[in-house]
């Protein structure tokens, strides 16, 4: 299924209340019977809701189900797409759609546009000026027509940001509710809605690894099966070709040191490889001792009374220019890697934490091994070592209970917090039922993250 936003500016407010109303319906009702859609939408007119469903069976947003017992329609991907974008664009998270740039086996990878910046809000942080009377109308602006062309590009520059789409279900995915823990306890449920479990999970564990500061996309706003995240201008480490030895070396430490953070915050990637990392290189200058040090000047003491030379007034923002000469700098390039995708992560506390921390550590060494001809002395990091870790802190940070993650259910949290009160240790016992990925609250409680990658 494509991302194909072609119909999106001619759907009228009462096609936008059909679409919705088929959603609602689709919770108890895989086929949803037409009385139950004109029913839930409560349009004035029953020839207005036949028309409307008319128009979105056109635009392959919902689809007619043959043989069916009764007359009916179901959700399709391009449906719940429309009103994932729909939410979006109402709550100015996104202005615009770009080309997909990437296509896996559970989700769509699309270039999304934030909107424009408006330049009254611009203008609006500017401390105010004095000599102008004040008032409610007193915010002047440029005209468009005077501005220079400089100036305009400033003020409607958009960040470009990423829009990522969750579509379980596909054919590699058929197993998925045996493989994923998303459905809990949940005998049945639609590829729709696991989706959405997916997005809303891989959301919630963005933002917790980013409000602590590990590397990961910054996250925008969640809504239904579709995540918004900055964009990582990086390349994924299967398309890097070569490392040099010292490269290898410290991306390899870097890469070990983060699933340890991981685990030590309570979270297990679980398909942490080649694929899920993103590398982002950055310039850092180095600047060689020259010639012109500052112990080498003659000081300027003064004591003869004489001025100092026109252009050097001996301040130390002239001797660090004259420290660092272009000739003498040098820019050194530095790989920072990125991770992305989270829907797969786990708890420490899940039975398969073992054997999953390990799979996560071979994937990097037989990927170094293999590609770029490094192997590291140390056999480690081991998962014993990191639990010993967590009891000599007693207390750290558990994100798994935070973010309620898959293997820890809230009695295993209960039981966490009784234990660390038992201790007199102040920890984040308390699971957050307002993260549960099995909740079914309506999607006027799906939040837009109030934070301003996945990356390509």
């Amino acid at each position: 299924m494509k991302l194909d936003p072609t119909h999106l500016r001619y759907l009228t407010p009462e096609d936008w209340r059909v679409l919705t109303a088929v959603e609602i319906g689709s919770k108890n009702h895989e086929v949803i019977p037409t009385p139950l859609i004109i029913q839930i939408a409560n349009l004035r007119s029953g020839s207005g809701a036949h028309k409307s469903i008319s128009t979105l069976a056109k635009a392959n947003l919902i689809a007619r189900v043959q043989h069916a017992k009764y007359d009916g329609y179901r959700l399709t991907y391009g449906g719940l797409d429309y009103l994932a974008l729909h939410t979006h664009l109402q709550r100015k998270t996104l202005h615009s759609t770009g080309p997909c740039i990437g296509t896996g086996k559970e989700s769509d990878i699309h270039i999304v546009l934030a909107p424009p910046s408006s330049p009254s809000t611009t203008s609006s942080s500017l401390p105010p000026n004095k000599n102008k009377p004040s008032s409610s109308n007193s915010l002047q602006t440029t005209p468009p027509h005077q501005q220079t062309p400089q100036k305009q590009l400033h003020q409607n520059k958009q960040e470009e940001l990423i829009l990522k789409i969750h579509r379980l279900g596909r054919i590699s995915f058929r197993t998925i509710k045996t493989n994923r823990d998303y459905l809990r306890h949940r005998s049945s449920a639609t590829w729709l809605y696991m989706s959405r479990l997916s997005a809303l999970k891989e959301h919630t564990f963005m933002t917790a690894l980013h409000d602590i500061g590990l590397p990961v996309p910054r996250p925008v706003a969640w809504n239904r099966h579709t995540v918004v995240m900055s964009l990582i201008r990086g390349t994924p480490l299967y398309q890097v070709r070569q490392l040099e030895g010292e490269q290898a070396r410290e991306l390899y430490a870097e890469l070990m040191d983060m699933i340890v953070r991981l685990a030590s915050v309570g979270l297990i990637h679980g398909d942490f490889n080649e694929f899920n990392i993103m590398i982002e290189e950055r310039k850092e200058r180095e600047v060689e001792p020259s010639s012109n040090a500052l112990s080498s000047r003659p000081p300027n003491d003064g004591e003869d009374g004489d001025a100092a030379p026109e252009g050097q007034d001996g301040s130390q923002t002239d001797r660090m220019n004259d420290n660092e000469d272009p000739e003498n700098t040098e820019n050194t390039i530095t790989l920072h890697p990125i991770l992305i995708d989270f829907p797969q992560m786990l708890s420490i506390s899940h039975p398969n934490a073992p054997a999953y921390f390990d799979r996560d550590v071979k994937c990097v060494r037989r990927y170094f091994s293999r590609r770029y001809h490094f192997i590291s002395d140390d056999p480690g990091p081991f998962f014993a070592d990191v639990e010993k870790q967590m009891r000599k802190k007693k207390g750290g940070r558990r994100l798994d209970i935070e973010v309620e993650a898959s293997g820890f259910s809230k009695k295993m949290a209960k039981e966490l917090e009784k234990y660390m009160e038992d201790l007199g240790v102040e920890g984040d016992g308390e699971g957050d039922s307002g993260h549960q990925t099995g909740s079914d609250s309506d999607d006027s409680d799906e939040g837009s993250g109030g934070r301003s990658s996945r990356g390509r």
